[in-house]
């Protein structure tokens, strides 16, 4: 959010521009509940701040790349702009808002690269060109007639980036026989803070590790003998259901099982510290 606040609070608030203010098109795509998906109202009034300005100071303030600058352009906006340049059926105005998003998304993945640049994961490789191919997949068909799954880049476009993120993840571990790392943060899609803490300095998902055949079959069946709870929850995780949402329509673990969330976050904390004790335990003997 105070990304939103940042290019917001630009000097220039748009309720303040008057009757000539821009109007932006609403989105399509209804929940479960009928009402339909609203963008972040910030976001709606730094789209119509937008709007007037030239396209030449529009992209200026596009490429800025850094969050936290004051006249940074959430994504969330830059998505609005290129489905509207549908309408203007002008090629090269869409090509350079494009190139600017797909530059993000790119920068956002995870590279395939180690840190010192010495070995490559062929998992995350896999991974960036899934994202990459789903979200040039999904664009294109936008570009080519109104598709309101891109509805949701324009409500929450690193939550939308993310889901994509966590299908690839699976789909690659699956066609690998691997075990997907277990609970990503909606927003960034990195590993989440608690479940870093709970693994612990053992992390049983490590990439390394699962070059090992034994050592997949091990926690699998470590994974089968936690109690019921704690195993659906991994299982559940493995297969990208968040614990909690705010999303109404969202399937989660808590609704699943009936629990709260903490409850549910406890017995995940509980299962991993299982895991990494079974793991070790298997790799002393």
């Amino acid at each position: 959010m105070n990304q939103l606040e940042g290019a917001f609070d630009t000097g220039q608030k748009a309720d303040a521009r008057g009757a000539g203010e821009a109007i932006v098109t609403p989105l399509r795509k209804r929940r479960l509940s009928g009402e339909l998906y609203e963008r972040d109202p910030k976001i709606e009034a730094l789209i119509a701040e937008l709007a007037v300005l030239p396209r030449d100071g529009l992209i200026a303030r596009a490429e800025i790349t850094k969050r936290s600058d004051p006249g940074y352009v959430p994504s969330e906006c830059l998505v609005y702009f290129i489905r509207a340049s549908r309408r203007d059926n002008n090629e090269v105005w869409f090509e350079r808002l494009y190139r600017i998003l797909t530059e993000r998304v790119l920068r956002s993945l995870p590279r395939a690269e180690s840190s010192d640049g010495k070995t490559e994961s062929l998992t995350r490789r896999v991974v960036r060109d899934k994202v990459f191919g789903r979200f040039v997949e999904l664009f294109s068909a936008d570009r080519a007639a109104y598709d309101e799954k891109v509805d949701y880049f324009e409500v929450r476009f690193d939550g939308a980036l993310a889901s994509l993120r966590r299908d690839a993840q699976e789909k690659a571990w699956r066609d690998e026989n691997r075990s997907q790392p277990l609970e990503y943060d909606e927003e960034s899609g990195e590993l989440s803070p608690e479940v870093e803490a709970a693994a612990g300095t053992h992390d049983p998902f490590a990439v390394s590790d699962f070059d090992d055949p034994s050592y997949r079959s091990r926690l699998d069946a470590a994974i089968e003998a936690l109690p019921t709870e704690q195993s659906r929850i991994i299982h559940m995780l493995r297969q990208g259901f968040p614990i909690d949402s705010k999303e109404p329509d969202v399937m989660t673990i808590a609704k699943a099982l009936g629990r709260s969330e903490k409850t549910v976050r406890t017995y995940r904390d509980k299962a991993f510290a299982a895991l990494r004790a079974a793991m070790a335990d298997g790799e002393e003997r």
